[in-house]
């Protein structure tokens, strides 16, 4: 009992490891993490379209879930700026600009999206991650940031645009208005984004958003910014949020689905690679289905006390780390601060201009356009670049989820096509070993004389059947410099499916009316048994399945020897001394 108790709560491990070293580091973190917290979560609520206070409630309760369940010592949890992005995407079909509406969804999406995690965690989906692969992450993490960015012209710029995902329509508004800027919202927008820009590059070990915001609040306190008809974030409600359960009906549940389904996903993604990331660095492990557990309970709970969907936040982990986080607990300090901001501190937010929370939304988000990631897939991979620039002009130019589906499918069908031609090595034998290698790689592995040797590098199975099949007897009935016998290296094959199995059939009996011998080596277990079990079984038990193909080369030559009587098997064992 104590066993599983610590397992589903791993919060035990930890206090039972705890000591006041654990105590001040995780105060320090939790506090610093908090501080940045506070502007961060309110200008993150506005990528959402919604009040700014949202973005606090969604940094309180979140906050003291996580730390129970979580197997990371490094995560930060609460509101993330892709995520808002997701949110409002979703939210804009459905709310358009009726903002309490648009807050009830948001709410509802936030204990959709976590149900479906923790129905995840339940059946033990975690390898659903898998389905997410890097070119696709690159992609989207790369699109995402720049709809973000244009989500804000509005607000830098004190004009009209449409709450919406795609940045097309954002830059013609923005462009049919521009004799209608208004020029102070412009120079203080553009004064903000070079303080922030200015502070991380020369002093990135500050929270350049909070000092802003500081200073900010000091020096409009005694100097009114709206006489320039500046904007100003307005009336924060003080106090706590109210416990409230919303119902959900049918309609509502199948028109909020696909959102939460894509939040699930990315933020199991991100909480995924984040945690294991920091686990790798610090030596540690974390359990990926404990992971959807804990974040999908945080949002879960956390939705009951007005909170929007929460996930880990690169920046804000990378602040808790860099502060000496010991532990997660160091989110229950950060909830503690934001605790204390909701009860005492939200009047002072009032008077903030608007472009300051615009400012550190594009300042905050600028830093994942990771370039240098696309040139390294570029550099490394170009089908990985092309599926990176496919998901990247999906979600720029159809929508988000669309873009991501796209980027599935194209990662998918990539792989589709890879498997289907893949790589067929013709091996030779390096001297002095017993080791086979692709001939063409390796220029002194030589041809054994009769024998073709060729090694598959990929499951065998229907998308790739026929391809074999037609490579196979290309290589093998080639008139006079026919080999006698060919032995397919198995080592690589991974799997073997029905349409597979007959394409095999058919390359035995073809060569056995060519006069050539197929054998095979080096299958692992479960192919063998597929064999054995298949209309082919007669094959299998003819003695042309070997361990090694050295075994099988031993057993080809020595037949040619008998056959020709020639020494042919006693060179080969020369060469291979």
């Amino acid at each position: 009992m104590k066993n599983l108790l610590t397992k589903y709560l791993p919060i035990l491990q930890t206090l039972r490891e705890y000591d006041t070293q654990k105590l001040k580091a995780d105060l320090v973190s939790g506090s610093t993490v908090g501080v940045v917290l506070i502007p961060q979560g309110m200008a993150y609520a506005v990528i959402a379209g919604l009040p700014p206070i949202y973005g606090l409630y969604a940094g309180l309760v979140p906050l003291f879930i996580y730390p129970l369940l979580g197997t990371s010592r490094h995560i930060s949890i609460g509101p993330v700026a892709i995520d808002m992005l997701i949110l409002a995407a979703g939210l804009g079909f459905l709310a358009g600009d009726d903002i309490t509406h648009k807050v009830t969804l948001a709410i509802m999406t936030a204990f959709l999206t976590g149900i479906f995690q923790l129905l995840m965690a339940f059946f033990k989906l975690g390898f659903v991650f898998n389905l997410f692969s890097r070119p696709v992450i690159s992609g989207f993490t790369i699109a995402a940031p720049i709809i973000i960015i244009a989500s804000q012209l509005g607000t830098l710029l004190k004009v009209e645009v449409p709450n919406t995902q795609y940045i097309h329509e954002i830059l013609y508004q923005v462009g049919q208005q521009l004799s209608q800027i208004h020029y102070p919202t412009l120079g203080l927008s553009i004064f903000f984004i070079l303080f922030l820009v200015l502070m991380r590059r020369f002093y990135s070990k500050l929270p350049e958003s909070v000092l802003l915001v500081a200073i900010t609040i000091l020096v409009v306190s005694f100097i009114s910014v709206s006489q320039w008809g500046i904007e100003q974030v307005g009336s924060i409600p003080i106090g706590l949020p109210q416990f409230a359960i919303h119902s959900l009906d049918y309609d509502t549940l199948k028109q909020l689905a696909p959102n939460a389904i894509t939040l699930a996903l990315i933020q199991f993604m991100t909480i995924a690679s984040l945690s294991k990331s920091f686990a790798r660095k610090h030596g540690y492990t974390v359990n990926p289905n404990q992971e959807l557990l804990a974040i999908g309970s945080s949002n879960v709970i956390g939705s009951f006390f007005q909170s929007l969907p929460v996930s880990s936040s690169f920046t804000r982990s990378a602040i808790a780390e860099q502060s000496g986080c010991e532990t997660s607990v160091n989110n229950i300090f950060a909830g503690i601060l934001i605790l204390f901001t909701l009860l005492f501190l939200t009047p002072l937010f009032e008077i903030l201009p608007q472009p300051l929370l615009a400012a550190i939304i594009v300042v905050s988000v600028s830093n994942l356009i990771d370039i240098k990631e696309l040139r390294f897939l570029i550099q490394t991979k170009r089908r990985d670049a092309f599926v990176a620039f496919v998901t990247f002009a999906g979600v720029l130019g159809i929508g988000i989820q669309e873009g991501i589906i796209i980027g599935l499918v194209t990662s998918v069908l990539a792989i589709l096509l890879k498997m289907s031609k893949p790589t067929v090595a013709e091996l030779g034998l390096m001297p002095g070993t017993r080791d086979f290698k692709n001939k063409k790689r390796f220029s002194e592995a030589k041809a054994i004389p009769g024998v073709l040797i060729l090694r598959v590098d990929a499951p065998f199975s229907f998308v790739n059947a026929e391809f074999f099949k037609n490579y196979i007897l290309s290589k093998s009935i080639n008139g006079l410099d026919a080999p006698k016998y060919v032995i397919i290296d198995g080592t690589t094959i991974g799997d073997l499916d029905v349409s597979a199995m007959d394409s095999l059939l058919m390359i035995i009996e073809t060569l056995n009316k060519e006069g050539i011998e197929l054998y095979i080596s080096g299958l692992i277990g479960p192919v063998r048994d597929v064999l054995r079990k298949s209309d082919i079984s007669t094959f299998v038990k003819s003695n042309r399945f070997f361990n090694t193909v050295h075994d099988g080369v031993k057993a080809a030559l020595k037949k040619q020897d008998d056959q020709d009587g020639e020494s042919r098997l006693k060179d080969y064992l020369e060469h291979c001394a």
